[in-house]
């Protein structure tokens, strides 16, 4: 399936190939939380990174988030980049150097009409911050850490999977 997305200001629009276009997860870290607002989470989609056209790069800023691995008190950087227009802010996309072949636009970022899911899954719960109340509905997944189940995984459990491809024929 083909994304159109863009930042609130209009300084930038991209598009990708997804075929994983399922808005489920919502993510209750701090950084998602903090990084895009919303209701205490974000969803963040899965997609083919080769297939990425962006307009107004030169109005895109890119955050490292400052993480704490378990046992140490410094901080480090993350490998990821979360992309953002400079201008008004709006988050548009995760990408990871570890996983070049992949790139994560955030739904709240999509200007193309995404499905609908037919269960989300709740991750990093352990983080939510205390004012979050959880829409956990009966076929929902709720984990206070990662699920060992990927998008593309989730997507072909459900039948959901683009079989012919992230181009869509």
């Amino acid at each position: 399936m083909q994304l159109d997305g863009s930042c609130h200001c209009g300084a930038v629009r991209f598009s990708v190939s997804s075929a994983t276009p399922y808005p489920y997860q919502r993510c209750y870290c701090s950084i998602c939380r903090k990084t895009q607002g919303g209701g205490g989470y974000a969803i963040n989609l899965g997609a083919d990174a080769n297939s990425m056209k962006v307009t107004g790069r030169d109005d895109i800023s890119i955050y490292h988030a400052k993480l704490k691995r378990a046992g140490e008190h410094r901080m480090h950087a993350s490998t990821a980049e979360r992309h953002f227009c400079r201008r008004c802010g709006s988050a548009l996309w995760l990408y990871d150097p570890e996983w070049p072949d992949l790139i994560h636009p955030f739904a709240s970022a999509i200007d193309t009409p995404l499905p609908v899911a037919p269960e989300r899954t709740h991750l990093l719960l352990e983080f939510k911050a205390p004012w979050v109340e959880p829409d956990i509905r009966p076929h929902d997944q709720y984990f206070q850490a990662f699920p060992q189940e990927s998008i593309a995984q989730w997507h072909e459990r459900l039948g959901l999977l683009d079989e012919d491809g992230p181009d869509g024929h």
